[in-house]
């Protein structure tokens, strides 16, 4: 039987499968699809906007976080959206920006990390994954003109070098190695503000898990596109940590545990934990 595939996919492929994509002609590309819709002229479109996430690197690896909601102007277009993703066992990403296209971007980066390994035969690097991630941002430049624009966070447990790294981005695909902590989204400067005095960088997961759930409190507490813990519908922060083991996302129910000492602690201190001049928080 014949089939009548396009002649890339008979090809020794490159390691990048958007490369690959774009060789055979497939218009599910980013890279594509971008290209076309700068050349239509202005979007100008309603769509729905992600907004907060944080991280922080601890003793044994990366915690990041995410708020659950989604805006659409000064509407709430979703209450539940998922904000962080397990890009593979050793890192994730949490997206900020169009949600739309945040959320194929990640799913094309997924595929492009899993692919990379197939046809190599190892895993990339922690560094090389956050420059595949780059070049997937710069494919979606002319997106981004539009408004429609994408900005992740990475991070993960580097192996080679035995620890927690971010990395952050600006819509152009620049990449930036942060250290500590980082947040973007619309209510990032709050919540770098509440990370500045809370982090201690030899807290283990649990505490800096603590440590971003307060971080995304003081985020909402002041920008109305991010969204608090939902208790009445039991909607919670998204909560991963990564360490040499791999990624764990945090269960629901530890998360309502930890969201309900956080809640009962602020009816005391609405403003929440105070860092003292010895380090930590009190």
């Amino acid at each position: 039987m014949s089939h009548n595939f396009p002649s890339a996919f008979g090809l020794v492929g490159s390691s990048s499968f958007t490369e690959f994509l774009n060789a055979s002609g497939n218009e599910s590309g980013v890279s594509r699809s971008t290209g076309s819709a700068a050349s239509s002229g202005s979007a100008n479109l309603e769509a729905p906007h992600g907004t907060t996430i944080v991280t922080l690197v601890c003793a044994s690896g990366v915690v990041m976080a995410g708020d659950r909601r989604a805006t659409m102007g000064n509407i709430i277009a979703q209450r539940d959206v998922q904000k962080v993703f397990e890009t593979d066992a050793f890192s994730v990403v949490g997206i900020a920006g169009t949600a739309g296209l945040a959320v194929e971007l990640v799913h094309l980066f997924q595929v492009e990390l899993e692919h990379y390994e197939k046809i190599e035969g190892t895993p990339l690097s922690l560094e090389g994954k956050a420059n595949r991630l780059s070049s997937l941002l710069r494919a979606n430049l002319g997106m981004a003109m539009q408004g429609l624009a994408v900005v992740p966070l990475f991070a993960g447990f580097d192996l080679a070098e035995d620890r927690g790294r971010i990395f952050s981005y600006d819509v152009t695909g620049g990449r930036y190695e942060e250290h500590d902590f980082h947040a973007v989204g619309s209510g990032s400067t709050f919540a770098r503000g509440s990370l500045k005095k809370l982090f201690r960088p030899d807290a283990d997961a649990d505490a800096a898990v603590r440590v971003a759930l307060e971080a995304l409190y003081d985020a909402a507490d002041d920008d109305s596109a991010t969204s608090g813990p939902d208790l009445a519908r039991r909607i919670f922060p998204m909560v991963s940590v990564v360490t040499a083991s791999g990624v764990e996302t945090i269960r629901e129910d530890r998360l309502a545990h930890e969201v309900e000492q956080m809640m009962a602690a602020r009816m005391g201190r609405p403003d929440g934990p105070q860092a003292s001049v010895t380090g930590g928080a009190s």
